[in-house]
């Protein structure tokens, strides 16, 4: 089998991770909202996790071997954090306007959009990452057929908890059950074009992956803290608090765990 075989393979491979969620598309609606909240805190602490354990120290990895310099990788890991704040900001001012007055002085901000944007902003930048998976597998492959072996291998792990977190954040979000599978299915797919883009140009890889780790990490660390943690804060019940805090902790172990795999 070819070099460009294995890296297809692979990487449609990971894009079909992505599917996970299908074992939810038969529990009926009111069985399904709780375990929502329990999969948005376990994708809570994946994206952290995630963060903190692989795409910040991949990050660094190549401030040190000279491929970006530290001031240009904090500030795409500021920008990008930003830029999800601010996409959030204008998404949500653009479809809200008053349109009545609840009382003196009073007014009433409705929103016409069904879809919360932090689902949105799940798919870009999920998408995006999956994209510079696609590099690392291509650029892996490229240097060994063992080598990109287990670093599909590596991807894979890191990937089932979040892609399974991604699912139920986006049915958080507002979308439908099968609006939310092909919607994650599709933004998965950008792995494959990584894929494809790093084995026909292998010597961009090595411009294009230090360039978008910090961005993808700052967009990841803004979904986390920004929209994901904040929803995990409603509970009346302590034994509800106490489980999502596990699960989020949870979440948190696996990405550490993967790395300590890698």
């Amino acid at each position: 089998m070819t070099t460009l075989a294995f890296v297809l393979l692979s990487t449609f491979g990971i894009a079909v991770l992505s599917l996970v969620g299908i074992v939810f598309l038969s529990v009926s609606e009111h069985r399904l909202a709780p375990l929502v909240l329990l999969l948005v805190a376990l994708s809570a602490g994946a994206m952290l996790g995630n963060v903190v354990f692989h795409l910040l120290p991949e990050t660094f990895e190549t401030v040190q071997a000279g491929e970006i310099t530290l001031f240009l990788a904090m500030l795409l890991f500021v920008g990008s954090f930003v830029l999800a704040f601010f996409f959030e900001l204008f998404f949500s001012a653009y479809h809200c306007h008053n349109v009545a007055h609840a009382g003196e002085g009073e007014s009433v901000i409705v929103c016409n959009h069904r879809i919360k944007p932090f689902a949105q902003l799940v798919l870009y930048s999920d998408a995006l990452h999956n994209f510079i998976d696609g590099l690392i597998i291509a650029a892996s492959f490229a240097v060994s057929i063992p080598l990109g072996l287990t670093t599909t291998l590596a991807v894979a792990l890191h990937e089932i908890p979040q892609e399974l977190g991604d699912f139920a954040v986006l049915l958080h979000g507002g979308y439908k059950k099968k609006q939310a599978l092909l919607y994650n299915f599709i933004s998965a797919l950008t792995v494959v074009v990584g894929g494809v883009i790093g084995y026909f140009v292998t010597s961009s890889v090595s411009v294009a992956v230090p360039v978008l780790l910090p961005f993808a990490a700052g967009s990841f660390l803004y979904i986390a803290a920004a929209d994901l943690m904040p929803e995990l804060k409603h509970q009346e019940k302590m034994s509800e608090t106490v489980l999502h805090a596990s699960v989020f902790l949870v979440g948190l172990v696996l990405m550490a765990l993967t790395a300590f795999l890698e």
